[in-house]
């Protein structure tokens, strides 16, 4: 370890990437020169970055705030009922125009000095533009269309919403690849409706979550809840897509019916084999469910695939555990801090019984849930535990170096395939 403080190790500038992208430097997590670059070339740069769903933008009118990357972003629906996007900050002194998480509005006005926007982001209205009793105001050569916030190009695919800054981006059916746009829709293939929402925060860089994401190694080993109640061992049927540019994934298994028809104690043994053999935190015996019903399911995709994972770079990711349906988006606030948006979903024909059984399964998933609490913590734990080893690397070689899809999931090709994705938008 070098003489260097913590301090000289953030603020340094940015250093080299000498290795390939199965040796990842702990500096990319850490320095604040590759957070500023970032704003620009990943999130400003030609990628689509998920803003919201369009089920929530229903009526004209119709507003949510977001953001793309660290910047404040309004969703809206128009009066010709497209959906617009656009900087949430006023063309005046800078403040935000909406306030508020979502709503309805005919106009935005900004609260600081009332200049006001229509529905596309185009300024309308300056607030004394003209002065006061013939005195002040602004100079004749002032034009409201030479100022306003900035404006993102908007594409929606499975009624979900991106934006992105860059004029020369691919189409988002481009972007994404007809392996990852098939999985997309196989979830979101009719109306869905909102039936919960949260923030987390995460005491860590972005990046760290979305690999812990596209890393379907560690499933089976953090979250014990899988193992104890067998929803997800690496043995079972399942596989990694990696798209062509390596930036999008999906992980996705199936529970084997002729599996779980075996008794306990030949369910026992097989984990035991498979888990406890190279003492692996992996089961707590002895633990039931007080509800048992919180493990009940239906195959109503038709394929028996229990979990899929899918994540769209640099931020989004679409979940099916179970039948447990949510979308997360993914925002850096900070160098070592994250905010976790989670939108949970269900359909509008759902009966009663299934959406009962999709809110009765979103206690496993989430800040609190049985299974994932745990992605919230281990973020932390390596931010920490490289917080003086700016200069050394991370191994991500389980399944070799290559980035590909593959038939099994002890692999973390896709976490390769995201810092391929990354590395190519940064230059480095």
């Amino acid at each position: 370890m070098s003489t260097e403080t913590l301090h000289d190790l953030r603020e340094r500038p940015m250093p080299q990437w000498t290795d390939d992208i199965s040796r990842i430097p702990y500096w990319v997590y850490q320095n604040a020169e590759v957070r500023q670059a970032e704003q620009s070339k990943v999130f400003g740069g030609p990628t689509w970055n998920y803003l919201c769903l369009a089920a929530e933008l229903p009526k004209k009118g119709d507003f949510r705030t977001t953001f793309l990357g660290e910047m404040p972003v309004i969703v809206v629906r128009g009066p010709d009922e497209e959906i617009y996007a656009f900087e949430n900050r006023c063309a005046h002194r800078g403040a935000l125009i909406a306030l508020d998480d979502g709503g309805n509005a005919e106009e935005f006005a900004c609260v600081y000095h009332a200049w006001r926007y229509d529905l596309e982001g185009n300024l309308k209205g300056v607030a004394f533009q003209n002065g006061v009793n013939g005195q002040g105001g602004m100079p004749a050569s002032f034009c409201m269309d030479q100022h306003g916030p900035r404006k993102l190009r908007v594409a929606t695919v499975s009624g979900l919403v991106f934006g992105s800054l860059d004029d020369d981006v691919p189409s988002i059916e481009e972007y994404l690849g007809d392996e990852i746009l098939q999985r997309m829709e196989r979830v979101l293939h009719k109306p869905v409706k909102v039936i919960g929402r949260f923030t987390q925060k995460l005491p860590n860089n972005w990046k760290l979550y979305i690999e812990n994401v596209k890393d379907s190694y560690h499933a089976s080993l953090l979250h014990v809840f899988f193992t104890t109640f067998r929803l997800n061992r690496l043995s079972q049927r399942g596989g990694v897509i990696v798209s062509e540019s390596g930036a999008h994934h999906v992980s996705f298994s199936a529970i084997d019916k002729a599996e779980a028809a075996k008794d306990a104690a030949a369910k026992a043994a097989e984990l035991k084999n498979d888990y406890s053999s190279e003492k692996l935190r992996s089961e707590k015996e002895g633990y039931r469910l007080v509800d048992p019903s919180l493990l009940d399911g239906i195959d109503e995709f038709g394929d028996g695939v229990t979990l899929q994972i899918l994540s769209v770079f640099p931020g989004f990711v679409l979940q099916q555990i179970q039948n447990s349906l949510a979308v997360r988006q993914v925002l850096p606030k900070g160098q070592e801090t994250t905010e976790l948006n989670w939108t949970y979903i269900g359909f509008e024909d759902d009966t009663p019984e299934l959406l009962k059984m999709r809110l009765k399964q979103a206690n496993l998933i989430g800040a609190s849930g049985f299974v994932s609490m745990e992605d919230g913590a281990v973020g932390g734990f390596v931010q920490r535990g490289v917080a003086c080893a700016g200069e050394e690397k991370g191994i991500v070689q389980m399944g070799g170096v290559a980035v590909e899809s593959v038939s099994y999931r002890a692999t973390e090709a896709s976490v390769r395939g995201f810092w391929k994705a990354w590395r190519g938008y940064m230059g480095l």
